[in-house]
C-alpha cells in the first residue's frame, strides 16, 4: 500500500488552537477561483510525480436526503459534461482521465452533490473531505509536488493515513452476484413468478426492473459493473392501499410502475404539502406500487448482492445491511458435506421431517436418516428441544436447504446381523403382503425385518386359510443373506425346518428388500 499520506489545505497550521481547531479567517467553502485552482494544480503535480494519468472511481455517490454542505447542490451535481445524464460510465471501478478526475475534485470542493474516491491501486489516491481538506496518498515522497503545493500557497502536512481510506469503511462480507446467486434468483422466480430488482450503481441512485423468467437474462446483461443489487417482493396492484400506507410523518420511498411499464422511485413525505399531493396523484394512476421504509430495520428485501468483475472477483467495496437470506447464505458457505454440527430440534412435521436449528439456520432430517433401524415416527428417535449432533449430508445454497443424517454418527447395527447369516431364529410376523410375510428377526420393537417370500414359507402353510401365518405369530426362519450396501435381508422359513427341505428354493431370486418404513413395498 502507498505509505506517504499528505493532508493538503488552505489553512495555515499556525492558525490552530491547542486542540487543533482552525481559528483563522479562511472560509470552509471553495472560492471558485484561484484557491480552488491551486488545489487542482497541486493534485496534478502529485499525479505527475507519481506517473499517474488515469484514476479509478471508487464508491461513487450523490447527495441523498440529507445535505450537510455549505453550498447548494447544483443541477447535475457537478457531473454535467463529464458523464451522460443516465450516469453510464460513472460507477465503481470505472477509469477516468486525470483531467476528468480533477473536474470531479472541483465538484467535490464545491460540494456540488457528488463524492467518490479517486485511486490507482497501491500507487496513488485522492480523497476530498470536509471543509476543503484534500488527502493525497502516494507510493513515494513526491518532494517536487510538495514544493509546488507550498508555492501555490497551500499547506501539505504528513499524516499517518487518510480518514477516507477504504479500510476505514464498514466491515463485513458482501454476497457476490455470481452464478450461484443468479440460480437463487431463478429459484425465487419459480416460487414467486415475479420479483423486483433494484440496481444501485451509485450511492443514492437506483434503477428498477421487474424480473420474470422471461426478462431475467436481458436485465442481467445490462446491469452496471460492480452495482449493488437488492431483490424485493413484486409490487402490489392495490395502489390505493399502498398510498394509504404512507405514514403521516416521516419520509419513505415510493416505487411504482406506470402505464408504459416504466419503473420509478421517489422519496415521499406527507408533511410536504406542496410536493406530496402531486406525487400521490401521479402514483395513483400507476399499475402497481410499493412503499419502502428508509429505516434499515424496517426494510424487508428478499436478499442482496454486489456484482463481481468479469473474472469473478468481487472488488467492489459496497456494503449493505444483510437480509435473513444473506445471513443464511453466509452460514451455508461455512458448511461442507461430512462436517459435524450441533443443533436443537425445533419441530417434527406430520410428514416425518425433523427440523433442527444449527446456529440460526434450519436444517432437515428425513425419517430414514434419523436411525439405522426402522422407525414409525421421528418422535421415536428425537424430541422437540433436544440438542443433537449430526453430520452434514448435503448443502443446497440455491434452495437454502441443509440435510442432516443423525444416524451417520452412530454405529450401524446391521453388520452385527450379517454375522448371523446361516443361523435359525424365531421372529415375529409383522405384516402380510401378497409376496409373503415380513418377519422381525430381532427381539426388540425396532428390530430389523425381512421378507419371507411365499415360496420360502412352509408348504403346509399355504394349504389353507387356517395355516397361513398371522401378524403377531412367531415363525422360525433362517437368515440367508444380509446385503449391507442395499440394506436387504433374505429370509426363509422352509430352510429353517430341518426336515430335508433345506435345498428347496436354493436357486430362487432372493433379492429382497429390508422394509424399514413398514409400508410393505420393501424400500429401504
Amino acid at each position: 500500500m502507498p505509505s506517504f499520506v499528505h493532508r493538503i489545505s488552505k489553512y495555515d497550521p499556525a492558525d490552530r488552537d491547542e486542540r487543533g481547531a482552525y481559528t483563522g479567517a479562511e472560509e470552509p467553502v471553495s472560492d471558485h477561483g484561484p484557491v480552488e485552482s491551486a488545489y487542482l494544480e497541486a493534485l496534478a503535480a502529485f499525479a505527475a510525480a507519481t506517473g499517474v494519468d488515469r484514476l479509478a472511481l471508487r464508491e461513487p455517490g450523490l447527495t441523498g436526503l440529507v445535505h450537510f454542505g455549505l453550498e447548494p447542490v447544483t443541477e447535475g451535481q457537478g457531473l454535467t459534461g463529464l458523464f451522460p445524464p443516465d450516469l453510464r460510465g460513472f460507477h465503481d471501478g470505472a477509469e477516468v482521465s486525470l483531467a476528468t478526475a480533477l473536474e470531479l475534485v472541483r465538484a467535490m470542493l464545491r460540494d456540488n452533490g457528488v463524492w467518490c474516491r479517486l485511486e490507482v491501486a497501491d500507487v496513488f489516491a485522492v480523497h476530498v473531505g470536509w471543509d476543503q481538506y484534500v488527502y493525497v496518498t502516494s507510493e513515494g515522497p513526491c518532494e517536487s509536488a510538495l514544493a509546488r503545493t507550498r508555492e501555490l500557497g497551500l499547506f501539505p502536512e504528513r499524516i499517518a493515513a487518510s480518514p477516507y481510506a477504504a479500510e476505514y469503511g464498514e466491515p463485513g462480507e458482501q454476497r457476490p452476484a455470481d452464478e450461484e446467486f443468479w440460480a437463487r434468483v431463478r429459484w425465487c422466480l419459480i416460487r414467486r413468478e415475479e420479483v423486483l430488482l433494484e440496481e444501485s450503481p451509485v450511492e443514492n441512485v437506483s434503477r428498477w426492473y421487474r424480473l420474470t423468467a422471461a426478462t431475467l437474462d436481458g436485465v442481467r446483461a445490462g446491469l452496471t459493473p460492480r452495482a449493488r443489487l437488492t431483490l424485493w417482493p413484486k409490487l402490489s396492484e392495490d395502489v390505493a392501499a399502498v398510498l394509504a400506507a404512507v405514514p403521516a410523518e416521516g419520509t419513505v420511498e415510493l416505487v411504482w410502475e406506470d402505464g408504459e411499464a416504466s419503473l420509478t422511485s421517489a422519496f415521499a413525505d406527507r408533511a410536504d404539502t406542496s410536493g406530496y399531493p402531486v406525487l400521490a396523484a401521479r402514483v395513483a394512476r400507476a399499475r402497481a406500487a410499493a412503499v419502502l421504509p428508509l429505516e434499515v430495520d424496517a426494510r424487508r428485501p428478499l436478499f442482496t448482492a454486489v456484482l463481481p468483475d468479469g473474472d469473478g472477483v468481487l472488488r467492489a467495496r459496497w456494503r449493505t445491511e444483510p437480509t435473513p437470506s444473506d445471513r443464511t447464505w453466509a452460514l451455508l458457505r461455512t458448511l461442507r458435506k461430512g462436517q459435524t454440527v450441533r443443533g436443537t430440534v425445533t419441530g417434527i412435521a406430520s410428514f416425518g421431517v425433523t427440523f433442527v436449528d444449527i446456529g440460526g439456520l434450519t436444517a432437515m432430517i428425513n425419517i430414514p436418516e434419523l436411525s439405522w433401524r426402522p422407525l414409525g415416527h421421528p418422535s421415536e428417535a428425537v424430541a422437540a428441544g433436544e440438542e443433537i449432533t449430526a453430520e452434514v449430508l448435503d448443502v443446497d445454497p440455491v434452495r437454502e436447504r441443509v440435510a442432516l443424517p443423525l444416524r451417520a454418527l452412530r454405529p450401524d447395527p446391521l453388520p452385527g446381523l450379517r454375522a448371523r447369516v446361516g443361523q435359525v431364529v424365531t421372529g415375529v410376523v409383522t405384516k402380510l403382503v401378497p409376496l409373503g410375510a415380513f418377519v422381525r428377526v430381532e427381539d426388540r420393537p425396532d428390530g430389523f425385518q425381512g421378507l419371507v417370500p411365499r415360496a420360502e414359507l412352509p408348504g403346509e402353510a399355504l394349504a389353507g386359510p387356517g395355516e397361513v401365518p398371522r401378524v403377531g405369530d412367531p415363525l422360525r426362519v433362517r437368515i440367508l443373506d444380509v446385503d449391507l450396501d442395499r440394506r436387504r435381508i433374505a429370509l426363509s422359513a422352509v430352510r429353517a425346518r430341518g426336515d430335508g427341505d433345506e435345498d428347496e428354493g436354493k436357486d430362487k431370486d432372493l433379492d429382497l428388500d429390508l422394509d424399514l418404513d413398514g409400508d410393505g413395498d420393501g424400500d429401504a
